[in-house]
């Protein structure tokens, strides 16, 4: 059973991959929300890289790999398609996170099974800003 709280509690610094620069995306709403209650979010954005644009106030990053050199990446939160989650798993191993994070409508039972198996937590098709909205009272 995973202990959310836990996680919350501990992961505070979170890659969101295909974190969009429009505020109109699920993928801003969510990590803007994370941000105000005191997350550090670290953007993943090829296209934001390649510009050097900020998202959220955070230097974008084209992959979790080049983020890691500069970061200590507890979370991985995904915003991508579920079949591009398998490559998003093992840059998240690489790169030694915690938690890999499959938003709403987003799962892969190969990432899954391979991220358990080299030691992550793994949620799939949760949102994590619902989530943290409901356990915000349990959390530290």
């Amino acid at each position: 059973m995973v202990d959310f709280v836990q996680i919350l509690n501990s992961c505070k610094t979170i890659a969101v991959v295909g974190l969009s620069p429009k505020p109109d995306r699920a993928s801003y709403g969510v990590a803007q929300y994370m941000q105000v209650h005191g997350y550090r979010i670290i953007p993943i954005n090829p296209n934001a890289a390649a510009s050097n644009s900020a998202i959220l106030g955070e230097k974008a990053y084209a992959s979790l790999e080049d983020a890691a050199k500069c970061e200590q990446i507890q979370m991985v939160n995904c915003f991508r398609n579920s079949v591009d989650i398998p490559p998003i798993a093992d840059s998240a191993i690489a790169i030694g996170a915690k938690v890999l994070w499959m938003q709403l409508g987003i799962e892969n039972e190969v990432a899954r099974i391979k991220s358990e198996m080299n030691g992550l937590e793994v949620i799939e098709n949760l949102c994590l800003k619902i989530e943290h909205r409901r356990l915000k009272s349990y959390l530290s």
